[in-house]
C-alpha cells in the first residue's frame, strides 16, 4: 500500500514538473486586452483565402438569363464549283455546284431583328439562315459588313419584339473582370462559359484593339456576346489563337464601342465612316526604334503627320509622343487606334503630347480617310490638298502616290487621275467605286494630269 501511495505522488510530482516547464517555456504570454467598452477584440488573421471563395461571390445567373435568349445560331450556306479537269473545259461537264456550309453565332441588338455578328462568319453566303433560341428559323439578309473589325449586320423580319442585348461600355472594362462568353454553337442553344478580362487592346498584328479574355470560346461561338455579371454587351466574340482550332486558353473579342460604331455606321451610311488622326508611328520594334531607344517608351511616337490632316492643323509633329487621348491612357498604338475605332469624321478629341519633356494638350478634330488601295491595280492614291489642285491646275481627282513594282515603268507617281473610263473622278470614294468595276481581264483606260497640267491617256489591258 506504502508502495503505491509512494507511486502516486512521485507521478503527481513529475506532471506538475512539466506543466510548469511548459508554462515558462512554450506558452506565449502575450494576451489580447479589450476595454471595458464591450467591444471585440480586433485580431489580425492570416489573408490567405479559401479556394473558390471569391468565385462563389459571383453570380453569373442574371447575366445569362438576360443573354442567352438574344443569342443566335448563324447558318452560312455557299455555293462553290469545284474544280474540272482539262477534259471538262473542253467537253463540258455535269458536275452539279457543291454546297459549303459554315455556321457561327450572332447577337440581336434590336427588338425588331437586327443582328451582329462576325464578317468571317457571313462572308461569300449564298444563303442565310437563324435560329433563334427557341429553335425558330429565319432567313436573314446583310444589312452591310465591314472586314477590318471582323463585324456584320443582319436582319430578319419578325412579327413580335425579340429579346436583345444593348451596346456597354468596353472602354470602362477592366482586367481581371469576370466575363461570360455566350454562343449559339451548332444549334445546341445557347451556351455560357465563365471567365476573366486577360489584357485589353490587343492588336494580334492588324492595327485593331481586341479585348482577350480566358472563357471558353470554340468554332461556332465566333460573333456570338461576350458580357459582364450585369450582363452588359461588352464584346463581339470574334477569334481564338490555337495551333489545334480548338479553345486552348486565349479568345479575343471586338470591343463593344468599336463594333457599335461600326453597326451603326453601317445602317445609316452603308459603310465605315473611319475618323482618321493623321499621323503615322514608329513601330517600337523596328530597328530605327531601337537604336533611338524608344522601344522601351509608353505612348507613340509620331513618325509622320500627314498633310492637311485634323493633326496637322491642331499642330501635333513629328517626335511628339501620344501618351493620352481624351481620358484614356495611351502606352501603344493599338490602344491609340482603338479608341479612335469608336470615332467618327468630324469628332473632336482631346490628345495629349510629350514634346521634349514638355506635356501639351492639343484639340484634334478628326477627318475622313485622304488615301486608299485602289481595288484591281493596287495604286495608293489620295484626295488632292489645296495646294495639289493649284500645282496640276484641276479641282478634282486623286493622286498616285504609289504604284506596284510591275506598273512603276510607265512613270505614274505623283500624277493625278481625273477619269476612269470616261467616268469623273472626284475623289477617292469615286475612284474606289470606279475601280472595284474595272475587270483584270478587260479593257480599261484613265486620264490624268502632270505637274506641267498635260493631259495624258492610259490604256490598259
Amino acid at each position: 500500500m506504502k508502495r503505491i501511495a509512494g507511486l502516486f505522488l512521485i507521478s503527481l510530482i513529475s506532471g506538475a514538473i512539466t506543466l510548469g516547464a511548459y508554462k515558462l517555456f512554450f506558452e506565449d504570454n502575450t494576451y489580447k486586452a479589450s476595454a471595458e467598452t464591450g467591444e471585440l477584440p480586433i485580431i489580425q488573421t492570416s489573408n490567405t483565402v479559401s479556394p473558390g471563395a471569391v468565385l462563389n461571390d459571383v453570380d453569373f445567373t442574371l447575366a445569362a438569363e438576360k443573354t442567352v435568349n438574344a443569342v443566335v445560331h448563324v447558318k452560312n450556306t455557299s455555293v462553290s464549283r469545284n474544280g474540272g479537269s482539262l477534259a471538262d473545259f473542253f467537253y463540258g461537264s455535269d458536275r452539279q455546284p457543291t454546297p459549303q456550309v459554315g455556321t457561327g453565332s450572332g447577337v440581336i441588338i434590336t427588338p425588331d431583328g437586327y443582328i451582329v455578328t462576325n464578317n468571317h462568319v457571313i462572308d461569300n453566303a449564298n444563303q442565310i439562315e437563324v435560329t433563334l433560341n427557341n429553335k425558330k428559323v429565319y432567313e436573314a439578309t446583310v444589312v452591310g459588313a465591314a472586314k477590318a473589325s471582323d463585324n456584320a449586320l443582319l436582319k430578319i423580319d419578325v412579327e413580335d419584339a425579340l429579346p436583345y442585348l444593348a451596346f456597354g461600355n468596353s472602354d470602362n472594362t477592366k482586367v481581371g473582370e469576370w466575363v461570360l462568353a455566350v454562343g449559339n454553337p451548332f444549334s445546341l442553344t445557347s451556351t455560357v462559359t465563365a471567365g476573366i478580362i486577360s489584357a485589353k487592346a490587343r492588336s494580334l498584328g492588324r492595327n485593331q484593339s481586341f479585348i482577350q479574355t480566358d472563357a471558353a470560346v470554340n468554332p461556332g461561338n465566333s460573333g456570338g456576346a461576350l458580357v459582364n455579371t450585369n450582363g452588359d454587351l461588352i464584346g463581339i466574340n470574334t477569334a481564338i489563337t490555337s495551333q489545334t482550332g480548338s479553345y486552348v486558353g486565349y479568345a479575343f473579342a471586338v470591343p463593344s464601342n468599336i463594333a457599335k460604331k461600326v453597326i451603326e455606321d453601317l445602317m445609316e451610311f452603308g459603310n465605315v465612316q473611319r475618323g482618321l488622326l493623321g499621323i503615322s508611328a514608329l513601330n517600337e520594334k523596328s530597328k530605327e526604334a531601337i537604336e533611338r531607344g524608344l522601344d522601351e517608351i509608353e505612348g507613340v511616337h509620331i513618325s509622320q503627320v500627314s498633310e492637311g490632316s485634323g493633326a496637322a492643323a491642331a499642330g501635333l509633329k513629328v517626335g511628339d509622343i501620344i501618351k493620352q487621348v481624351d481620358n484614356i491612357k495611351v502606352r501603344k498604338f493599338s490602344e491609340l487606334t482603338g479608341y479612335l475605332s469608336s470615332k467618327r469624321p468630324g469628332d473632336a478629341v482631346n490628345v495629349v503630347v510629350d514634346r521634349d519633356g514638355e506635356k501639351l494638350s492639343k484639340r484634334v478634330t478628326l477627318r475622313k480617310q485622304q488615301s486608299l488601295i485602289l481595288p484591281n491595280l493596287g495604286f495608293i492614291v489620295k484626295n488632292l490638298s489645296k495646294q495639289d489642285k493649284k500645282d496640276y491646275g484641276v479641282d478634282k481627282g486623286v493622286k498616285i502616290v504609289e504604284v506596284p513594282e510591275g506598273y512603276r515603268r510607265y512613270d505614274l507617281r505623283n500624277k493625278v487621275i481625273t477619269e476612269v473610263d470616261g467616268n469623273a473622278v472626284t475623289n477617292i470614294d469615286d475612284a474606289k467605286a470606279h475601280f472595284e468595276e474595272i475587270s483584270r481581264y478587260g479593257r480599261t483606260s484613265f486620264t490624268m494630269v502632270n505637274k506641267d497640267g498635260e493631259k495624258e491617256r492610259l490604256i490598259l489591258q
